[in-house]
């Protein structure tokens, strides 16, 4: 069930908590954000309920944070929502959803990091207390984030030809994206024990205050595998290249050679995808964002400028 089948409403939300929580159904309720995979309402000023809503596997991304995400909490050096109440699907919605608490700030694709340095140190930070080994029953898939970069390849030759084509990136530059790729695509493969990470930290999902990144959120897609895939995140984020060196070397342990060169594939691939789903909002889909454009723009600069 979609967003085409469900109208999500403050009046909804009241609904479902009232009949599952009633002791939270006097709080005041307001709309918060409208993600990809969830619509998060505001419940007061301190928590949030969280809804699938536009797309079929949203349901047990939402089972996955209310599983995980209350054990790693406490070890994050970072704000992030921890649910703390899980809602069983009904008649009046039927999904699953959580209670969370409600983390301040903007996110990074309307309120960009600005000081570089420290949100450098606060990244790398974050990432250290993170990436460590996830037990057996943690998902290696991350929805196709867990395999090797090469399988990727087909679809980041799609996504750059559309991409100029579109004007949004230059033939010459597309040249050295490509490069980058190759690189990315044909290194030594992680061959680590399978470490949590986060999976999808791209701007939307991190928020700054005062130019500082100040929390994550949204770990629906919280896997096991290849940190690279969160290093990549250096490159989204963060204002210059000294910047996202300053966050790798502070990283630990120290990143090899071919970890850095999958993190930068990793950036590739962020980077399309936020031009894609800035790019008139996915031809309309309500998910699509015009403020992921930006950011993904100037990911791609960053790494052609130190190709």
């Amino acid at each position: 069930m979609t967003h085409t089948e469900i109208d999500i409403s403050a009046e909804l939300v009241r609904e479902l908590l009232r009949e599952q929580h009633p002791d939270l159904a006097d709080r005041p309720v307001r709309l918060g954000a409208r993600g990809w995979d969830n619509q998060l309402w505001r419940l007061g000023d301190d928590l949030a309920v969280r809804l699938p809503w536009a797309t079929q596997d949203a349901d047990e991304l939402v089972i996955k944070e209310h599983t995980w995400v209350p054990r790693l909490a406490p070890r994050l050096p970072l704000p992030v929502p921890v649910p703390q109440r899980l809602g069983r699907p009904s008649s009046a919605f039927p999904r699953p959803w959580i209670v969370t608490t409600w983390v301040p700030g903007e996110p990074a694709d309307r309120a960009p990091v600005t000081r570089g340095a420290e949100s450098a140190d606060v990244l790398a930070a974050f990432l250290t207390a993170l990436h460590q080994p996830a037990p057996a029953e943690a998902d290696t898939g991350g929805r196709g984030r867990g395999g090797p970069l090469a399988a990727a390849s087909a679809y980041v030759a799609d996504q750059l030809a559309s991409a100029v084509e579109a004007g949004l990136v230059s033939g010459e530059d597309a040249g050295v994206v490509r490069t980058i790729w190759d690189a990315a695509a044909t290194a030594p493969a992680w061959d680590g024990p399978p470490v949590w990470l986060h999976g999808d930290l791209h701007p939307a999902n991190v928020l700054t205050a005062d130019g500082v990144i100040s929390g994550v959120i949204d770990f629906g897609d919280l896997f096991a595998g290849d940190p690279a895939c969160d290093l990549s995140a250096a490159w989204s984020l963060l204002p210059d290249v000294a910047a996202v060196e300053r966050c790798h070397a502070a990283y630990e342990p120290s990143p090899d050679t071919a970890t850095l060169r999958r993190a930068r594939g990793w950036a590739v691939i962020r980077a399309l995808v936020g031009l894609h789903v800035g790019d008139a909002g996915v031809h309309g889909r309500p998910g699509g964002k015009a403020t992921w454009g930006p950011p993904a723009q100037a990911a791609l600069r960053r790494l052609i400028a130190t190709a």
